[in-house]
């Protein structure tokens, strides 16, 4: 998993450092809210973030208003780190867009039980959107026939949105994926070919 540290005090910063490469994780780190945004904005940025609140040059919340006001299919998860502890605080960092809230100092144990449920999140983010986008792919593919088809009655042309008059097997495969392959019922075979009609024989 890549995470985003975006910390501005240098003991907690070095500290989450640690942890995470311990953990495994590939770590982006960011010392103030306007370098984090600018990461943040890249192609590759992270999906996870660990963001303090206040932080010098742009403040942990206007970080989370920018993210959540991209354009995206597989938004960051964010991890608010902060010394306000007051319910209200808590209130507005997650209605400003952050996912989870961990007050300082926060528990080792506590922040990695946080981040394996934002990696969980994650992974389900992007097998639904894997999902969806194949079902996108499938919808674009079929092609149905729908509402009334106007067909002449004697020869059984059908008559396309151009006012063209086509043979069933071409107007079908114009407006749908099925393929034709072309053979003779048993009652065409009689008429049109009474003589090699099987008799019985005597002997």
């Amino acid at each position: 998993m890549r995470i985003l540290i975006a910390e501005d005090d240098c003991t907690t910063r070095t500290m989450l450092l640690n942890m995470l490469k311990k953990e495994g994780h590939e770590v982006i780190v960011t010392v103030n809210g306007a370098k984090a945004w600018h990461a943040l904005q890249q192609p590759d940025a992270p999906r996870l973030i660990l963001l303090d609140w206040l932080m010098p040059t742009m403040g942990g919340l206007e970080v989370v208003h920018r993210v959540r006001a991209l354009p995206t299919e597989q938004p960051p998860y964010i991890i608010m780190l902060t010394i306000k502890d007051e319910k209200i605080d808590i209130i507005t960092g997650l209605d400003a867009g952050a996912n989870d809230y961990l007050t300082k100092p926060f528990d080792p144990g506590e922040l990695r039980a946080r981040i394996e449920v934002g990696s969980r999140m994650i992974g389900l983010q992007d097998a639904l959107a894997t999902r969806m986008a194949e079902l996108q792919l499938a919808l674009e593919q079929i092609k149905t026939l729908r509402g009334i088809i106007p067909i002449c009655a004697s020869c059984k042309k059908i008559r396309d949105d151009q006012g063209y008059w086509n043979q069933v097997e071409v107007y079908v495969r114009d407006h749908t994926e099925a393929e034709f392959t072309h053979g003779i019922c048993p009652e065409c075979i009689k008429k049109l070919y009474p003589s090699s009609t099987p008799t019985d024989r005597k002997g």
